[in-house]
């Protein structure tokens, strides 16, 4: 498979996050170009190349700039969404690690298009490294020129800022980044009106992820149709996709949408390891599971995985092969979402933390038929229920993990000892007799 890397073709350079040695391998190549169009020409060019939201939600990132508002007199601020605490997703912070600079130029590239003075980098408090590594990158850009006033005599000028979070999940959440950069305590917000319109101190507001910005430089040199022609229709461009479970070589490749994903597993991650493929979580935990039979006829796009039920996320596969427990793999999920509910929705705050019982007492072999069929009951009340997402992040998994693997789950409840007359009772009554 013949494609140039986006994302990581300076990762095998030593001391790339440097700019002396960035500089050298074609970092922030793209800028004279950038400065030669037009704002609105920017914004046309990632139209075209169909760039989709490589955080999860694969919004298209052209029309989601679009949404600014036309000659709007306030501020529009661009917020790098860093945070990266989906489980199972580990990517953005091997950009920010081992090239830098190609997010500063693609945070310089998008502010420039939507007309953005002002940039923040919203970056998960764990990641202390990274954290360091792209502070020193963002003092030699502006040291060089390319960050602060009249950038390399362009006449445009642009601040960036980092935002260290506080290990928060929901901050991931665009609206709960926005009110954590507030100073805020970090809780999504109600849409509309939407960050376009009114996000960040109350103005039109970009959020977008690490890898989505990392890609503007390549596709302002290159050109919108270009991208267009990597990948599939739909799902364009290369993604960084990382492996982590049982397979024999975990860690992240970046390659074009559309490979099917056990050739993928097979060629790059080495194959499962210790057993056959039981199940995948395609995209991060939030992401619906798929059998091993679904993963058949299954591909590495969007496309793809919505016809298969699921989502392919942040591009953070999970792998379990034939002897993992289901029940044990979804109790450590629910406890993550429980935890990391924010509480500001009845739903969300009551129902993930229920979830996470009902699983205890499965798991304890103190649960009943009835039970079980109640996490179905509580996810489908969960989801489209609440501000954000984050309910649907735990009602998805729960859904997909009873109703595809129930023979794990059944394997934990005993039966129940019903008097015969009492059997008797519920029959003529027409009741369920578990």
């Amino acid at each position: 498979m013949e494609f140039e890397l986006q994302l990581t073709k300076r990762f095998h350079i030593p001391n790339c996050n440097k700019l002396e040695v960035a500089l050298q391998h074609g970092a922030y190549s793209s800028l004279q170009k950038l400065f030669s169009m037009k704002p609105e020409e920017v914004v046309e060019e990632v139209k075209k190349s169909n760039l989709k939201g490589r955080g999860g939600a694969a919004f298209p990132t052209g029309v989601k700039w679009g949404f600014i508002p036309k000659d709007t007199e306030k501020p529009i601020y661009l917020c790098v969404n860093a945070d990266e605490s989906e489980p199972g997703t580990f990517t953005d912070r091997y950009i920010m690690e081992y090239d830098p600079h190609l997010l500063i130029e693609g945070i310089i590239c998008s502010a420039y298009a939507i007309k953005s003075h002002t940039a923040y980098i919203y970056i998960r408090g764990e990641y202390v490294k990274q954290y360091k590594i792209l502070n020193e990158a963002l003092k030699e850009a502006r040291q060089a020129g390319y960050i602060g006033k009249n950038i390399l005599g362009s006449g445009y000028d642009l601040e960036v800022w980092i935002h260290r979070g506080a290990g928060a999940y929901i901050c991931g959440e665009e609206t709960g980044l926005i009110e954590s950069i507030e100073g805020k305590k970090g809780q999504p917000r109600i849409k509309p009106p939407f960050p376009a319109v009114e996000g960040l101190f109350g103005c039109p507001t970009i959020v977008n992820n690490v890898k989505t910005v990392s890609h503007v430089p390549w596709i302002v040199e290159h050109g919108g149709e270009a991208f267009a022609k990597i990948g599939t229709k739909e799902s364009t461009g290369t993604n960084i996709f990382g492996v982590s479970g049982h397979v024999n070589q975990p860690g992240y490749w970046e390659l074009p949408f559309g490979m099917h994903v056990l050739e993928f597993l097979e060629k790059y991650a080495k194959g499962v390891k210790g057993g056959k493929l039981k199940a995948l979580i395609p995209g991060g935990s939030s992401t619906p599971v798929l059998t091993a039979k679904e993963c058949e006829d299954l591909y590495l796009s969007y496309e793809s995985m919505r016809e298969h039920g699921t989502f392919l996320g942040t591009g953070g596969m999970i792998v379990m092969n034939e002897h993992t427990d289901m029940v044990k793999a979804l109790k450590t999920l629910t406890r993550f979402y429980s935890e990391e509910s924010c509480g500001q929705c009845t739903p969300c705050r009551e129902g993930t933390s229920w979830l996470d019982r009902l699983l205890n007492r499965i798991l304890a072999g103190e649960a009943t038929m009835k039970e079980l069929d109640l996490l179905i009951e509580i996810a489908d009340n969960m989801e489209g229920r609440t501000i954000c997402a984050l309910a649907a992040a735990c009602a998805m998994p729960v859904r997909s993990f009873v109703t595809k693997f129930r023979a794990d789950f059944e394997k934990y409840i005993k039966p129940v000892s019903i008097p015969v007359h009492k059997v008797a009772e519920k029959i003529l009554k027409h009741e369920p007799i578990a």
